[in-house]
């Protein structure tokens, strides 16, 4: 019984917690899609706008790389460059 509860609790708090997120909303350019369709995959889209300002253009192709390297995103090379291309435009510092 108590883990029901708590199970309940938790889904409740987490319910709570989503409702009240706001929705991203990332600059219009080309290139936008394909962040879209594949950060969001893994991840809120709301990490672009928190890390742009300590970003360079290195940075943003350095963190693209870990995602598929390290993290495993299944992102073939010429999507990568288009996401890179896009936050380094848009995002870097």
């Amino acid at each position: 019984m108590r883990s029901v509860f708590a199970l309940a609790l938790g889904t409740l708090m987490a319910t709570t917690a989503y409702a009240g997120e706001q929705s991203i909303s990332l600059k219009k350019a080309p290139g936008l899609e394909k962040v879209e369709g594949n950060c969001a995959a893994c991840h809120s889209l709301d990490y672009i706008q928190m890390n742009s300002p300590f970003l360079s253009a290195a940075g943003w192709d350095a963190e693209v790389t870990k995602m598929i390297k390290t993290f495993g995103a299944p992102i073939d090379d010429g999507i990568a460059k288009t996401i890179a291309d896009y936050l380094k435009a848009n995002y870097g510092s």
